[in-house]
């Protein structure tokens, strides 16, 4: 008699996915596509209100970044001035979504590669399957230098407007813009 259950192979747990780029991987790869930007070490920030006196000596306009869910499975990633107002009761009409909340903390890993308090538009290089939908604030694409995390809260990266649009090119990634300022 053979025994049979020595022949089956049993999966080892999968881990969650890593991505493919963290703040070192994506420092190196705008080094390598000659995207200019300086990035700033600083003690971790979670929220907005937290890190405005580590802002005030940089240069540039501030992000606040949301990621979310629609009612549909729909991911979203908003990137805005840190000060503008996002009503979400009534923002999924100007992007055409059903009713949006917040995103789940396996979802942004997932898609974007970052944690709660890490989220910001360079999170895009690791939506690969280009999952997330991503809107940006008329402001930020005005701006002359705007400023993410480099996938960390501990860090903020500035990008002079022509290097933030290359990245943007770069990732093939077209953001619907929107005014929220002028939104009812």
């Amino acid at each position: 008699m053979t025994d049979t259950a020595s022949d089956v192979t049993v999966p080892a747990a999968v881990p969650a996915p890593h991505p493919a780029y963290d703040r070192a991987r994506l420092v190196a790869w705008m080094a390598e596509n000659d995207v200019a930007q300086t990035t700033h070490d600083h003690p971790a920030v979670f929220r907005v209100e937290e890190g405005l006196d580590l802002k005030a000596d940089l240069p540039g306009l501030h992000t606040k970044n949301l990621f979310l869910k629609d009612k549909k499975g729909r991911l979203w990633l908003i990137s805005a001035a840190q000060d503008t107002v996002i009503d979400l009761k009534r923002a999924h009409r100007t992007l055409g979504s059903d009713r949006l909340s917040f995103g789940n903390e396996t979802l942004m890993w997932e898609t974007l590669g970052v944690r709660p308090g890490s989220v910001t538009a360079l999170g895009l290089i690791n939506d690969r399957d280009r999952r997330v939908t991503f809107v940006l604030d008329q402001r930020l694409w005005d701006a002359d230098i705007v400023n993410f995390h480099p996938l960390t809260n501990t860090a903020t990266t500035a990008l002079d407007q022509a290097a933030f649009r290359r990245v943007l090119t770069l990732l093939d990634r077209e953001p619907l813009v929107v005014d929220f300022d002028a939104l009812d």
